[in-house]
This record gives structure tokens, sequence and C-alpha cells, in this order.
């Protein structure tokens, strides 16, 4: 079969690697419809993240056709449309029984590498890496998915694939940062980021209640599209001091909530946005934390800052005063999809999450390296890019 594989830093060709087969009792098989780009690929790409082997497969957001299942699967069967969770959990492990599934105990199959890293090893992911379980990704014809019952979920009639595609990962990681992050009726929230995860963060602190959400990138592209099919207010960064706006917008007191949704190639202005360039590039430090470091200065006091932007490793200049003494809460996590997936549908079905405008570009996987650097560089408005592989 064809797929998109990583061949080096900055480096992805189409190849043909060899079709997934049903290994475990509770693995299906599903043939890809429709899988789109994802900012954390891009760090991928770019070499920020460790572990990866030219001839990898990339993606993680994906929706698709059953073709095959394993004699332990119980609540799918062949020809079910599917929506799959972008991290694998058993359903078992106490992890999953908790609801923490994206910190499954048992799916990532080489835990010998994050644990190094991190402490524990967090759960396996499709396409990202080797230390993340090194399980084949979405960007391919095919893909094997493990422990199925637990992971994919049917797609309501109704629903096109192009919309209910981003319930795999940019909703159910928007809704977990809002919540999580403890967003409550009459809250203030800041949301860094107007990619798609972006967007799905503000509109769920709308679901969730939400006085008033202010969205921050500066792309006016995305901005437009966040105001009008999200209903968030927008900030324009590089045209504005962002603390000094959100002081003002609410009373000089600050959010009560901030989101950071851009992760670990955030951009800024200025002497800083060099400062962190070089230390990235020279791998004096592996991530530029501009964003972060201005949601928790912007944050007010007594507040919670939400980080669910990708990181791999170490930050330079965190500002840990302003978190102590401004008595903030610092959360973050990756997408715990099973336990918001379900209800997602739901609401999407019901009309409440508008996703179709996410996708900007459609293209045949053959064409995926153009995707990408459509993506990657924000050409023509780029705000994702979906593959529909050709069977």
């Amino acid at each position: 079969m064809k797929a998109l594989c990583w061949q080096g830093v900055n480096k992805l060709s189409v190849e043909n690697v060899r079709d997934p087969e049903i290994r475990n009792d509770q693995d299906v098989v599903v043939k890809v419809t429709a899988s789109t780009t994802c900012g954390s690929d891009l760090h991928l790409i770019g070499g920020y993240i460790p572990a990866m082997e030219a001839g990898d497969v990339l993606g993680h957001e994906f929706l698709g056709e059953v073709v095959e299942v394993g004699a332990g699967v119980r609540r799918h069967r062949v020809g079910d449309r599917v929506v799959v969770a972008s991290f694998i959990g058993c359903g078992r492990c106490w992890y999953c029984r908790n609801d923490l599934w994206s910190l499954c105990d048992n799916s990532n199959t080489n835990p010998g590498i994050t644990a190094m890293a991190y402490g524990y090893e967090p759960g396996g992911i499709f396409g990202y890496s080797h230390a993340m379980g090194g399980f084949q990704g979405s960007h391919a014809e095919y893909i094997r998915v493990p422990f199925a019952d637990y992971g994919a979920f049917t797609v309501p009639e109704g629903l096109d694939d192009d919309a209910a595609l981003f319930a795999s990962d940019s909703i159910p990681t928007g809704w977990m940062g809002a919540d999580l992050g403890g967003v409550k009726p009459g809250d203030v929230v800041a949301v860094w980021g107007c990619g798609a995860v972006g967007q799905m963060a503000a509109r769920a602190a709308i679901l969730l209640g939400a006085e008033r959400v202010i969205s921050i990138d500066r792309y006016p592209e995305r901005l437009a599209m966040t105001e009008r099919h999200i209903g968030s207010e927008t900030i324009d960064y590089s045209s504005t001091d962002v603390g000094a706006e959100l002081r003002e917008r609410t009373g000089g007191r600050g959010p009560d909530v901030c989101i950071e949704a851009v992760g670990m190639e955030a951009h800024t202005t200025g002497v800083e946005q060099a400062y962190d360039q070089v230390k990235q590039q020279l791998r004096l430090h592996t991530e530029r934390p501009a964003a972060v470091r201005e949601a928790i200065h912007a944050c007010r006091k007594g507040g919670t800052v939400f980080v669910l932007g990708v990181f791999g490793g170490l930050v330079d200049k965190f500002p840990l005063g302003a978190v102590i003494n401004n008595g903030l809460t610092i959360r973050g996590a990756q997408q715990h999809g099973q336990r918001y997936i379900p209800m997602l549908l739901e609401r999407m079905a019901a009309g409440e999450i508008p996703t179709r405008h996410l996708v900007t570009h459609t293209l045949p996987l053959d064409e995926g390296p153009k995707g990408y650097d459509l993506f990657k560089h924000k050409k023509d408005g780029c705000v994702r890019a979906v593959f529909h592989p050709a069977h």
C-alpha cells in the first residue's frame, strides 16, 4: 500500500509499505478515507521529536471503514465507519479506567525511551515516533488499530467524513483544555492559537458557558475564521501588546483561564523570537515556549493555565516566579480522546461544533509532501490539508 513516510529532517516521500495485518485479537484494520495534517506532525518533520526512523509512516488524526476484525473485538464489524482516537488506550489499566487514556500503561511498546525523559511513560500514539510506540500512522491507505473496542467510534449518519475527521484529535484535545482547565459559566477565557485545536478549545469554552472567549493569533484568515465560525473574539498579537489588551478587556483583572494551543515552535515578536529560535536550532533547548510564557503572565491571579501544545523536552526562561507569586494552577496533558469522543460526536451531529470549515485544502495521498508544505508555511490560507487515499 501507499503511505506518506518521514525520510529525515524536513524530508517526506510517498512510498510503498507493507499492508497492516491483525496482530492481536483486539485489533481491527481500517481503510483510511480521510486523514489530516496536524501541527504536532511538524515537530516530527522538523526533527524536534526523537526516535524517528527513515520510512516511518506519519499521521494520527483519521477516519475510515473497518475492513478486518480481530476475534476478540465485540463493538465493531466489517463495514463500520469509524473515527479513531489518536492516542491508544488498552481500556483495562488504572489510567484508562480513570479516563486518563493518553497515560495508558499498556499501549506504548517502547516505554523505556519516554520513561527516561519524563520519569514515566505515556501511552502509544499513531504515527508519532518509536518513543511513543512506533505505530504506523494514518497517512496511508490502511492502518491497524489496536484495542479497537476502546479507541474506535462509529460515526453518526449525516456527518460527512471531512467534518467527523476532527473528532479523532483536534476536537477532543481542545475540549480537554477547556474542561480540565476548569472553564465554568461566567469565565473569561483566552486561547493562544487559531489553528484547529485552538479553535476547538475556544468553541468548547463557549459551550461550557464562558462569558467571553478571546483567541490570539497573527494570521488574518485564521482570526477571521475563528470569529465567523467559532464565535470568539480575537487579538492579532503582531499588532498589539497582548497582555495589555487582555487586561483592558477584562477590567484590569486578566482572563480566568488561559489555554495554550501552539506548542514547541511558537512564534512571537522581537528579541524573544530570535533568542528562542537560535537556541532551538542549536538544540540548546528543545522548545520555543513564547505562548506559554505569555499565557502565564496574562492569566489573572489565582487563575489556571492549561498547556495543550506539544512539548517534548526542556524549556528556557520559564516564568516560575510568576506561577508561584500569582498563585496560578498550571495543567497540561495529551488528549484523553476516549473520554470525550462519544459526547463530541453527539454534539457535532446536533450542529454545536462546526469543523467543516477547517478543511481548507483537500489532496490525494500522493501529494502528501505538498500538503505539508502548504500547511507548514501557511500558504494559500491553509489551516488543515486533508488527504483522501485512493483505493
